[in-house]
């Protein structure tokens, strides 16, 4: 029998060779129609809201001329750099306990009668679809777990069968998907994957013998049981053509990270590996739930995150602000850095990545007003604003916007209503 561990060992990635500027030709470099430098999104999930009071700026400061709030005041060095949102929603969200589960998808869980939860694609995963085609991982999803309380658990992305996708739960897992040496033989991965086929063959010929007499809502069931099939199937012959390209490595330097690593430590590292993963082109798709319970714990704090959104009292209230604080600045350094390396074409990462931070939870358990916050020139945006948008915006307008931005052909996502037009205009 083939072990389990065997079986994830056969799925470790090759990554595609990216555009070396070393190895161009002045020609090369001219035929811009032929090969760009890829665009990238990254969304960032905050899960349990911030701190409302000290996150969001004076609401009558709107457009260029507003100062940060407390929360941000990290980020001042990069105030011309990012665009803060107000007044953004989803219009379906029923759920106050979810921060990830539906912030990139929009959906409403009670949607299909007589279940009482369902889910529909996230944005990272309809960028995915267009993009993942070119890369050796068609996105990257990244896990910091959910707290003690039980609250806040769920993917921030789902495929379009509005299934979770799996996600890498620690820096050292997302490396060795990156970097790691293969320790099996090409021979012995493409048996594996033959083997992986044959099985697959066999679900599905069993599936197709009891299909007939089935009433309708099981045939429903099995009609979304093929698809799943085909998604694994998709993943096979990925694999299957990526077996004979080498890993290349970053110009990042980067180091097998420790596996105790939690907190602020986890995302500084996990920062660094989606600098190192856009350098070689691993994917153009990221999530990260950034960490909840760990990530308190690195700062000092006793409060559980989900206390936390409670933040009543000075010392809750002084933790929460420390919280939001510490995130602006990871994120000023990881801008810092994506500023600092060059594309092919002259340009940075930082240029050609669009960065959302956020979750569709404002505080405690509303709903409304999601904290949103978005930077990197990768959609075209023209950022350095406060943008106060009408009452119940929907969110998907921005996420929809973003995938527009980068280049992916669609009119709709979610419950958007249109794009948000402003923000392609100074």
């Amino acid at each position: 029998m083939t072990s389990r561990k065997l079986l994830l060992k056969s799925s470790a990635a090759c990554i595609a060779l990216p555009f070396l500027e070393s190895i161009a030709t002045e020609k090369t470099r001219t035929l811009s129609s032929i090969q760009k430098v890829p665009k990238r999104v990254i969304f960032l999930g905050t899960g349990f809201g911030v701190t409302g009071p000290h996150w969001y700026p004076d609401i009558n400061q709107k457009g260029y001329k507003y100062k940060l709030s407390k929360c941000l005041t990290p980020l001042n060095k990069f105030k011309n750099d990012i665009t803060v949102f107000q007044n953004l929603e989803h219009a379906n969200s029923h759920d106050g306990h979810s921060g990830s589960t539906f912030w990139l998808t929009g959906a409403d869980r009670y949607a299909i009668p007589g279940r009482s939860f369902s889910n529909t694609i996230s944005v990272d995963q309809v960028v995915a679809e267009t993009f993942g085609q070119h890369t050796r991982y068609t996105s990257i999803n990244l896990d910091g777990g959910s707290d003690l309380s039980g609250h806040g658990p769920g993917s921030m992305s789902w495929n379009k069968l509005g299934k979770p996708v799996a996600a890498l739960k620690s820096p050292i897992s997302f490396y060795n998907k990156l970097f790691s040496n293969e320790s099996m033989s090409i021979e012995e991965s493409q048996y594996l994957l033959k083997d992986q086929r044959s099985a697959l063959d066999t679900v599905i010929a069993d599936a197709n013998f009891v299909k007939k007499g089935l009433i309708k809502s099981d045939l429903d069931k099995l009609d979304e049981y093929f698809e799943s099939i085909r998604e694994i199937e998709k993943r096979i012959s990925k694999e299957e053509k990526w077996l004979h390209i080498p890993k290349k490595k970053p110009t990042l330097k980067i180091k097998e990270p420790s596996s105790s690593l939690e907190g602020v430590k986890e995302i500084e590292v996990n920062y660094d590996l989606m600098i190192a993963a856009m350098q070689v082109d691993a994917t153009r798709a990221f999530t990260y739930r950034l960490p909840s319970d760990s990530f308190m714990r690195s700062l000092g704090s006793s409060y559980t995150a989900h206390n936390l959104s409670h933040f009543t009292g000075e010392e809750r209230t002084r933790d929460s602000i420390i919280r939001d604080q510490t995130h602006a600045k990871l994120l000023a350094q990881f801008i810092e850095k994506l500023k600092s390396f060059k594309e092919p074409d002259g340009t940075s990462i930082f240029d050609n990545v669009a960065i959302t931070l956020g979750s569709n939870l404002r505080v405690t358990h509303s709903l409304n007003n999601c904290p949103t916050l978005i930077t990197g020139g990768g959609a075209g945006f023209k950022h350095g604003r406060h943008m106060v948008m009408e009452d119940k915006t929907p969110l998907c307008n921005l996420w929809l916007s973003i995938l527009k931005g980068i280049g992916v052909k669609t009119d709709s996502f979610g419950d958007s209503t249109d794009t948000i037009k402003s923000l392609y205009t100074a």
